[in-house]
């Protein structure tokens, strides 16, 4: 962690966790997929609703996956291995205690849960039935996303590619036995139940180089902390992954409502299904994002800790240039292809009207994607070191402060349109506040290095 040179050090850390993310990233799109074969935008639809509910899990695991993760690896830079150990511990009750809250309330309320998420009449029935599996399964997707983090703030991000990967792997195996006709024919609680056994598979992967003593951190009930504080500061530390996620999970719900109302000469469940596959697609390009910051956060955390701060400095430019450079091939790629990568969410090519929707809404976000980088990494460099407050602003800015308030105010001015061009907008918006971030961030380590070699002399 301090004496790799920075782009080896990243690259081998962030290459893991870009594919756990992006299989991550394939759970729901797989679903999508496989469901959209059914050609029946009820079905679609349903599978974009309960997304909404996916991202309210990934919220809280997050929240106490990150929270935890970048403390113990400044922890882990500071030789606190003990304490680490406290902190993982903890983070892992947490993750299954608030998974069953989210299953047993969910299953209690879920005719009033799916409404609030945005179904409507003829997407509620498939809706019920996707998430129902999905409650079963919270507990342990939440334990799962939090040993994830856990296992890449130590620089085990390959054990964690490894438990993700066969997981995403067994879903889209499982997902057309479940769904068919020729197979169990369960249609949308087939691609929930695929999901959930592939989660639980996943989970007990994952768990495994902790049961082996693989790992430095370790885990059991003897080391959980007992200082309420400790908890506290682990959801302190998390907030921004909670802001970024839940915000998200905020907007899908706003914009299926605003379909609702906006949804101009299509239907209701055309418009919802045709930006849930614009959102999960474009879910895929920025998990690459977010598994590259993955990789970045515990170097930038480790070193900061340690006080290596040209190495903190040396961190955020590698990661900000070769993110920039991904991300603009990507979008480049995506605008052209748009027509194409639409048309394969369905049976025989996507629902014209579904087609119509998605691939403007789509172009217009390929135009902004290059922006989203910058973004990112000010956030992630701001959690790693601790300015919980300052990282959770800065989160909150795309999908929360610009996007949700965009979904409202171009909707309304512009009907449909609004809705299409209301993600791009917001990108734009969070770079703009950014470049000052970026500028003082820079200022403060230069500060802080000065000082470091003042003190030595």
């Amino acid at each position: 962690m301090t004496k790799t040179p920075i782009p080896k050090l990243i690259s081998t850390l962030a290459i893991p966790t870009i594919i756990s993310m992006l299989v991550t990233s394939v759970y729901n799109l797989a679903d999508t997929y496989f469901v959209s074969q059914l050609n029946n935008n009820g079905a679609t639809g349903a599978v974009n609703v309960v997304f909404s509910l996916m991202a309210l899990i990934q919220a809280f695991s997050f929240t106490i996956g990150m929270g935890a993760g970048t403390w113990i690896s400044r922890l882990l830079g500071r030789s606190e291995n003990e304490r680490a150990n406290s902190i993982g511990s903890s983070a892992l009750l947490m993750a299954l205690v608030l998974g069953g809250l989210i299953a047993l309330f969910g299953k209690l309320f879920i005719g009033e849960l799916m409404t609030f998420l945005g179904a409507d009449a003829e997407i509620m029935p498939y809706a019920k039935a996707y998430g129902d599996y999905i409650l079963y399964a919270a507990p342990v997707m939440a334990a799962s996303f939090v040993l994830n983090n856990l296992l890449r703030s130590e620089g085990k991000a390959r054990f964690s590619m490894i438990g993700i990967g066969i997981g995403g792997i067994l879903n889209i195996a499982l997902d057309p036995v479940f769904i068919f006709d020729w197979g169990l024919n369960l249609g949308t609680a087939g691609a929930a139940m695929a999901t959930g056994i592939s989660q639980c598979v996943g989970f007990l992967i994952l768990l495994t180089p902790y049961l082996l003593k693989k790992t430095n951190v370790r885990l059991s009930v003897r080391r959980l902390s007992k200082r309420g504080t400790d908890y506290l500061r682990i959801v302190r530390n998390g907030l921004p992954s909670f802001v970024r996620q839940s915000f998200s999970s905020i907007a899908g719900i706003l914009l299926n409502h605003m379909a609702a109302m906006f949804h101009g000469d299509y239907s209701i469940a055309a418009v919802i299904a045709a930006m849930g596959i614009v959102t999960k697609i474009f879910m895929v390009v920025f998990s690459v994002i977010i598994g590259f910051g993955q990789g970045f956060q515990p170097v930038i955390g480790y070193n900061y800790g340690a006080k290596l701060f040209r190495r903190v400095k040396q961190s955020f430019v590698f990661t900000l240039l070769t993110m920039t450079v991904l991300i603009l091939v990507f979008s480049i790629v995506g605008f052209f292809a748009a027509p194409n990568l639409i048309a394969l969410f369905g049976k025989d090519g996507a629902d014209e009207s579904v087609a119509e929707i998605a691939v403007f809404a789509f172009r217009a976000q390929c135009v902004a994607m290059p922006l989203m980088p910058l973004g990112t990494v000010c956030n992630m460099t701001y959690q790693s070191i601790g300015k919980s407050w300052t990282a959770t602003l800065l989160s909150g800015c795309r999908q929360g402060f610009f996007y949700v308030p965009a979904i409202l105010i171009l909707s309304f001015a512009f009907g449909l349109t609004g809705l299409q061009i209301a993600q791009a907008v917001a990108d734009v918006l969070t770079c703009l506040v950014c470049i000052p971030v970026a500028f003082l961030f820079f200022k403060e380590i230069n500060g802080m290095e000065k000082s470091e070699v003042f003190e030595k002399r």
